[in-house]
């Protein structure tokens, strides 16, 4: 059995690529009964995010499940093999592991460290449970990468501190007022920044945020995008500024729309209230003398990107101890993924040690006989007993093996010294010695 991703992500696609094999818009649902009725794979997880598409698989045949895969993405997006083909990437086993492990930790995100993904790793480890496309193999694999996420925030920093402009502004809000939930948010301007940033304050629970544009049609447009938002006319901004704790501007205005007059003037009626403003405008949309104000904060976007180039270096140095971490946890991963090499020997062994026993044990049945049901029932305990205590020491080393290697020459070696094979089975038959039922035991064929 073999791990196999197939994928596109931020680093080898353009985002017009990326949004044409969306699996969440197409439904990971239907996408992982499209995969599971090809049936060049075994199991199957989809993961799907703005930045990366990926399927994750368990199989037989490395290749030809590439190259189904491959097929299977063009076909399920409509897209044409040439078109998808430069932009897809494809890693096997222990790199497939390593590379899913580190999206987990965050380490192959946009964003170091972005909090997110983790959550979206364990959505689609669920999605395809629901879906019946998991097994064992990738059950290991994804409750793997979940212990490696969990350790990487619990022992690095790595997700510490803002790192875009927007997230700076919510920890800075937060520093100044702790908790903003019951807060009031005023954004002056429809952009995209104004808008992100005033999504974030409100994943923070802030209790009310209104949008205030010259074009009213704009405010409303940003405040039904951000949800749970009113719009304000432009002359009701003196209103709204003294409404509120926290502002975002973020206008495209040639000169400051905020003076410190003006401000002067919001702040006498609040006395004691802080406002904290923070000015995202290029050009600067609130004049910097209004900083000098008491129970006023200002911060632009030069302050903002300090702090986000300051967050990203600490990042950069806990990425170290995040990469070990997930060699760590791969170690584990590998040790136990190369022993499923030795699975198919381990069971067959068994089988054919039990078959032997019960070969015996119908041999002498008329000696048997004269045992009462309870002390025969006690025979079998005892033999079958024997058995596993035998075969626990070699089997328990042969799984700890680490080396493939290894493990195909111990395998080799257990499958001539036992006669594993089926031909050998057949010569033992031919002796008039039936040790099982070749049917009952339904084991793996051994190859050489």
């Amino acid at each position: 059995m073999h791990l196999l991703l197939v994928g596109v992500s931020h680093r080898t696609a353009p985002v017009e690529v990326r949004e044409r094999v969306d699996f969440q818009a197409r439904g990971v649902a239907d996408a992982l009964a499209a995969l599971a009725a090809r049936g060049s794979t075994r199991e199957a997880v989809v993961v799907s995010t703005c930045n990366r598409a990926e399927l994750y698989v368990a199989c037989d045949d490395v290749a030809p499940t590439r190259d189904d895969l491959v097929r299977f993405v063009g076909d399920f997006h409509g897209l044409a093999q040439a078109d998808l083909a430069p932009h897809l990437y494809a890693v096997s086993d222990l790199d497939a592991a390593r590379h899913l492990f580190r999206v987990a930790a965050g380490l192959d995100s946009l964003v170091v460290g972005e909090p997110q993904i983790l959550g979206q790793v364990k959505e689609a480890h669920t999605a395809a449970t629901e879906a019946h496309t998991v097994g064992p193999v990738l059950n290991r694999l994804f409750h793997g990468s979940f212990a490696v996420g969990k350790r990487v925030r619990a022992e690095t920093g790595l997700g510490a501190g803002a790192v875009s402009v927007s997230y700076a502004a919510v920890a800075l809000a937060r520093k100044i007022f702790g908790d903003l939930t019951g807060r009031s948010v005023l954004v002056v301007g429809a952009g995209e920044m104004g808008k992100l940033t005033a999504l974030h304050m409100k994943s923070q629970g802030v209790h009310h945020m209104t949008i205030v544009s010259r074009t009213m049609a704009h405010a409303a447009r940003t405040a039904e995008a951000i949800g749970g938002a009113s719009a304000a006319p432009w002359d009701e901004l003196d209103a709204a500024l003294g409404a509120s704790d926290i502002v975002i501007t973020a206008t495209g205005a040639a000169a400051p729309i905020l003076t410190k007059a003006h401000l002067e003037s919001v702040m006498r009626p609040r006395r004691s209230r802080p406002l904290f403003i923070i000015d995202i405008a290029l050009p600067r949309g609130v004049e910097a003398a209004a900083d000098e104000i008491e129970q006023v904060f200002l911060y632009n976007i030069d302050d903002l990107q300090v702090t986000v180039r300051e967050n990203l270096a600490r990042r950069a140095s806990e990425m170290v101890r995040a990469e070990a971490i997930v060699a760590e946890e791969i170690e584990k991963f590998g040790a136990w993924f190369r022993s499923r090499g030795a699975i198919p020997t381990v069971v067959a062994l068994r089988q054919r040690f039990d078959a032997i026993r019960r070969a015996e044990l119908e041999r002498l049945d008329f000696k048997l006989s004269a045992l009462p049901p309870e002390a025969r029932t006690r025979v079998d305990e005892i033999t079958h007993l024997i058995v596993e205590k035998l075969l626990l020491t070699p089997t328990e080393q042969l799984k700890a093996v680490g080396d493939a290697d290894t493990v195909g020459a111990y395998t080799e070696a257990l499958t001539r010294l036992f006669g594993l094979s089926e031909q050998e089975a057949d010569e033992e038959r031919a002796d008039n010695v039936e040790p099982f039922n070749p049917d009952r035991r339904n084991r793996p064929r051994s190859s050489r």
